[in-house]
C-alpha cells in the first residue's frame, strides 16, 4: 500500500510539472509574438518620414555640426578613379663597362631613382656578368659585346645590331631619354641629379 500512494504522488508531481512546463512555453510564446509585434512597429517607426525628421531636429539641436557635415558627406559625389600612369623610362646604354664598375653605375642609377623618382631606369649593357645584379630593381637589357658578337655573327655588323636594338628598346619602354655612359668615368650621383630635361639625349664620351 505504501508502494501505491508513493507511485501516485509521484505521477502527481510529474503532472505538477507538466503542467508548468506548459504554462510557461505558453507564455514563452505569448512573449515572443509581442516581441515580434513591437519590433514590427519599431521598423516601420524607423521608416516614417517623422521620425527621420524628428531624429534629425534632435540631432540638430544637440550638434548641429554634425548634422552638417552628414548632409553634406550624403552630397558628396563619388569621385572618379584616375588611372595612374606609369613613369617615363629613361634608357641608360652602359656598353663596355666591367662588372665591377657596371655594379657601381647601377647602385648609383638605383641611389639616383631614390632620391628622385622621376622615372623608370632602363640600363643597356653588354657585359654578361649582368645578371648578378638583377636584384637591384632597375630594368636591365643585355646585348652581346662587339668581340662575341663579331665570333659568332661576322654577317651582321654590330653597330647596326646596337642601333636597332636601342630604336626597339626605346619604343617597348616608351623612354623619353638616352644617356649613353663612358665606360672609363661612369656618372656620379650629383652628375646624374643633374640631366639634360626629359625628351633630349645625353651623350657622355664613349
Amino acid at each position: 500500500m505504501a508502494d501505491e500512494g508513493e507511485m501516485q504522488s509521484l505521477v502527481v508531481r510529474l503532472r505538477t510539472v507538466e503542467q508548468e512546463r506548459d504554462a510557461w512555453r505558453s507564455r514563452c510564446a505569448g512573449l515572443a509574438g509581442e516581441r515580434d509585434s513591437e519590433r514590427e512597429t519599431a521598423q516601420r517607426l524607423r521608416g516614417s518620414g517623422s521620425y527621420r525628421l524628428g531624429r534629425g531636429l534632435v540631432t540638430l539641436a544637440r550638434d548641429p555640426l554634425r548634422l552638417v557635415r552628414r548632409i553634406r558627406r550624403d552630397q558628396v559625389v563619388p569621385r572618379r578613379r584616375t588611372v595612374k600612369r606609369p613613369l617615363p623610362a629613361r634608357l641608360y646604354v652602359a656598353i663596355g663597362l666591367d662588372l665591377d664598375r657596371l655594379r657601381d653605375f647601377v647602385q648609383t642609377v638605383r641611389r639616383r631613382v631614390l632620391v628622385e623618382p622621376d622615372h623608370r631606369a632602363v640600363v643597356l649593357t653588354d657585359n654578361a656578368g649582368f645578371s648578378l645584379l638583377r636584384g637591384s630593381g632597375l630594368i636591365l637589357e643585355y646585348l652581346a659585346d662587339r668581340e662575341t658578337w663579331e665570333r659568332h655573327r661576322p654577317d651582321q655588323p654590330w653597330d647596326v645590331v646596337l642601333s636597332e636594338r636601342l630604336s626597339r628598346l626605346y619604343a617597348e619602354h616608351d623612354a623619353t631619354h638616352v644617356s649613353f655612359v663612358d665606360p672609363e668615368r661612369p656618372p656620379t650621383l650629383p652628375e646624374l641629379l643633374d640631366t639634360t630635361p626629359p625628351g633630349r639625349t645625353s651623350l657622355q664620351q664613349s
